[in-house]
């Protein structure tokens, strides 16, 4: 789980010339992004579409800025450094998932792109020591603030300005990122990952003490490399997750708590019945991850059923054949 972090770069530890050309990458995504909204939108929504196509111009404009920048300070040649290259950066939504999102979901997306944005030109502008680099970053953060507030004009009609709605609304936002996210990236791990070792052992031996010691080593032992790899991945400063600890916390232990879901049954002495509570156990959990994608993450909860109770079943199905072998 910890594969592909240590091979990605730290913010702080990039060279002007890097941080200058990762803005460079990002303005070219995200003009990229916001012609691609714009396409989706300029049937059914003409004047959203003209909104996003501006918004894609300006972005082209900051990226030439940035470029005759870089040409003075450092030459032509600009090295190839991207978003994935660096750990904990903002991620983009790939563009191919915006075909299901509606408009309301899009106007989200484009004002998060912004605060992601400028947190970054903020955050960049206070790592240079080059006069004409900060102001440059400066500006550009407050050109993404301002691109902000057009994009939260773009949902004025739907959602309440009022300021205590506001801020509400990252409050929630904040809550998703920092603890549903990691916390539902534990649970799936957890009521997974541990279904085919909890059940094979079952299955294999029939023995329900050494069932629930395996289900609460491999839980445990899950919790913990979860945990210490969510912490480990962001520290959070420019995607604007939030504390590392709090996400790793909330990975952790609903990782922890996804695997011992199915592994306490096994207290039973009984092995028919504990192993029915268990299956039983499983089916909750698994619906349980289903309503927790429809809610927070807008899935449609056809979609995430499919993927994680089909998935689960699959999971839980091997781990019962390889056991009766």
């Amino acid at each position: 789980m910890i594969l592909g972090v240590s091979n990605r770069r730290r913010f702080k530890d990039l060279s002007e010339q890097e941080v200058l050309a990762l803005a460079i990458s990002s303005e070219e995504d995200d003009a990229r992004i916001y012609r691609s909204y714009s396409e989706r939108l300029r049937a059914d929504f003409p004047a959203s579409a003209a909104i996003f196509d501006d918004m894609a111009i300006e972005e082209d404009g900051h990226r030439t800025r940035l470029i005759d920048l870089h040409r003075v300070r450092f030459g032509d040649t600009i090295p190839l450094i991207r978003r994935e290259h660096v750990a904990g950066f903002y991620a983009r939504r790939p563009v191919w998932l915006i075909e299901n999102l509606s408009l309301d979901r899009i106007r989200d997306e484009a004002r998060q792109m912004e605060r992601d944005a400028q947190a970054f030109y903020e955050t960049a502008a206070k790592s240079t020591t080059n006069a004409d680099t900060r102001q440059l970053l400066g500006d550009l953060a407050a050109a993404e603030a301002g691109h902000s507030d057009r994009a939260t004009a773009l949902v004025a009609e739907n959602i309440n300005a009022d300021a205590d709605a506001e801020e509400k609304d990252a409050a929630h936002r904040q809550f998703v990122l920092t603890w549903v996210q990691p916390g539902l990236a534990g649970l799936m791990d957890g009521s997974v990952s541990t279904l085919a070792p909890i059940f094979a052992v079952a299955f294999a031996t029939q023995d329900t003490w050494t069932t629930f010691l395996v289900g609460l080593a491999a839980s445990i032992g899950a919790g913990i490399s979860m945990g210490f790899t969510e912490a480990a991945s962001d520290d959070g400063q420019i995607s604007g997750r939030g504390s590392p600890l709090k996400r790793g916390v909330a990975s952790g232990v609903m990782t922890t708590v996804g695997g011992l879901g199915h592994a306490l049954p096994y207290l039973i002495t009984d092995f028919w019945t504990a192993t029915t509570i268990a299956i039983a156990v499983v089916f909750v959990e698994l619906w349980a991850i289903a309503w927790i994608q429809n809610k927070y993450m807008e899935t449609p909860f056809f979609r995430a059923a499919l993927q994680v109770v089909v998935g689960g079943a699959l999971v839980l199905g091997v781990g019962i054949l390889i056991g009766s072998g």
